[in-house]
Formats: structure tokens, C-alpha cells, sequence
């Protein structure tokens, strides 16, 4: 069984982050989403998130193409996550590029095309710009 995994924030999830788990999904038979948890959102990323760790989780494990959920908690677990599951395959969007290539001595490291008219980000400053 070939496994991929991806990490992530997923919060407010839309079409590209569904394109993105179906794309990975492609890549192996089993998909692992290490999902960000609160805390490393806010003290590591600065990012505050509109759906707690929970709630994100329950919408990711209710997509198709996700078989296992975990939480990301550190830059640094990576390694440990890819020996520990037995990831063959590494993916992250490509606004990533070159960031995990470390990785590659563990597995395969694939960096996808984003959906290039969506983001979490762009959702936000629309919805900002529509309260004013």
C-alpha cells in the first residue's frame, strides 16, 4: 500500500483545498492529513483560525479522499511522521517549492499546483471588504 501525506491548516476548507486531497489522493492508496492544531496556528504561525482543531478535523475526516487525520503540532515532526506511518509519498501545494525538499531522503516529495483563483487568504480579505 502506497501512503501520502499532507499537512495543512484547512480552515475555512474550500474547492481548492479539496482539489488539492483529491490530486494527493491520486498519488497513493492511503492519504494522511496532518492537520495544524490551534496552538501551533497561533504561537509558531501567528494565524488565528476561524474553526478550532476539532471542528476542522471533523470536515476533513468527512471527505472521501482523507483516510487518516493527525494533528500537526511542530515544524519539526515531519521526519518522524514519515518514518513512523511509512509515507512514500510528501505533498504540499506549490507555494511550497523547495521548502521540504530535506525530505527527500524519507520519500518522495511532490509539490502540486495550487487552484490559483482560491485561498483561505483571498476568502478572508473578501469577507473583510464585504463587512466595511
Amino acid at each position: 500500500m502506497k501512503k501520502v501525506i499532507t499537512y495543512g491548516t484547512f480552515d475555512l476548507l474550500h474547492y481548492g483545498h479539496i482539489n488539492l486531497l483529491k490530486r494527493a489522493k491520486a498519488l497513493g492508496d492511503y492519504l494522511i492529513v496532518a492537520l495544524s492544531t490551534d496552538e501551533f496556528n497561533w504561537n509558531s504561525k501567528a494565524k488565528k483560525c476561524y474553526f478550532s482543531y476539532e471542528v476542522r478535523k471533523q470536515l476533513l475526516e468527512a471527505i472521501r479522499y482523507v483516510d487518516l487525520v493527525i494533528p500537526e503540532e511542530n515544524w519539526e515532526q515531519k521526519i518522524n511522521d514519515i518514518k513512523e506511518f511509512r509515507i512514500d509519498t510528501f505533498v504540499m501545494g506549490d507555494d511550497w517549492k523547495g521548502k521540504f525538499d530535506f525530505l527527500k531522503p524519507y520519500c518522495d516529495v511532490v509539490y502540486l499546483p495550487r487552484t490559483p483563483e482560491i485561498s483561505t487568504s483571498q476568502i478572508k480579505e473578501d469577507l473583510k471588504e464585504k463587512a466595511n
